[in-house]
């Protein structure tokens, strides 16, 4: 189909993108185009106009910063992928992005703009909201932090206000001790997750001391496993792994559609959550 008429704009700057945003309610931010343009193209989205924040530099680009990651909400799946900084500070999200889609899209989609466009069925919302990313907004009023628990509100829904661009995300780094996992289930490598799981385990003295499990497509937002996060605090390596992981689907409301069910993703993330975990805890 043929998109919706609309006009295009491609700021000089971030203050001026912001600025664009704020004189049109209907304004939205394209940057690599993989989620926004199917929509245009099937008329599910409808802007009056398109700010293109695609070279700005102050969006792009990875940063160690001490205690934390800094990823600028440009970088590509690719750089991100490849970058010798997330691979030592947040090693869970360089194996999660390695498994978005395929090289063509990696090359062309942006961290950002995965995170914005906020599809519970994405790889990398959950696994920032098990990292507990903060991500940074900046709007003609100024700039503000949302903690990755706060950022995903609904289906294609984020907290993002009207005016406001995505800059970038922190990652802090969670240190030694500190094992990590994406266990994904898709039909192929291109499509989007059935059930994901990214799963980050603290170990100390052959038992866990602490579990970050984040669920990809188990409801209208990506999701923190809660209860079996309780339920594997300070469990020993060994046979009650498997039941703690049962309750991974605990308080979820995973969608029903073509390729799945909602009992039978319950059963996927209960599996995927217990080969997430084991593998980030070096379990035999």
């Amino acid at each position: 189909m043929i998109p919706a008429s609309f006009d295009y704009v491609r700021p000089g700057s971030l203050a001026e993108a912001c600025q664009e945003l704020a004189a049109d309610e209907d304004a939205k931010v394209i940057a690599g185009g993989q989620s926004l343009l199917p929509l245009l193209r099937l008329r599910l989205a409808y802007p009056t106009k398109l700010v293109d924040v695609a070279r700005l530099p102050e969006l792009a680009g990875v940063h160690d910063r001490g205690d934390h990651v800094f990823i600028g909400a440009m970088t590509t799946h690719d750089e991100v992928m490849r970058s010798g900084v997330v691979a030592a500070g947040a090693p869970l999200l360089a194996l999660a992005t390695a498994m978005v889609a395929d090289p063509a899209v990696r090359h062309r989609g942006t961290f950002g703009g995965s995170l914005a466009h906020a599809d519970p069925a994405g790889d990398l919302p959950a696994v920032v909201l098990a990292l507990e990313g903060v991500l940074v907004a900046r709007s003609a009023q100024g700039e503000r932090e949302i903690p990755a628990a706060d950022f995903f509100v609904d289906y294609l829904e984020s907290s993002l206000r009207q005016g406001e661009v995505l800059v970038g995300v922190k990652i802090p780094k969670l240190g030694d001790g500190w094992g990590f996992h994406y266990e994904k289930f898709h039909r192929t490598a291109q499509a989007w997750a059935i059930v994901g799981v990214a799963a980050a385990v603290r170990r100390s003295n052959g038992s866990i001391q602490e579990a970050r499990i984040g669920l990809t497509n188990m409801g209208t937002t990506p999701v923190r496993a809660r209860a079996a996060e309780t339920a594997l605090e300070g469990l020993e390596l060994g046979d009650g792994l498997r039941q703690a992981c049962e309750e991974a689907a605990a308080d979820t409301s995973p969608p029903a559609d073509l390729h799945a069910q909602p009992d039978y993703r319950r059963h996927l993330a209960r599996v995927l959550t217990h080969r997430a975990v084991r593998t980030a805890a070096g379990a035999p």
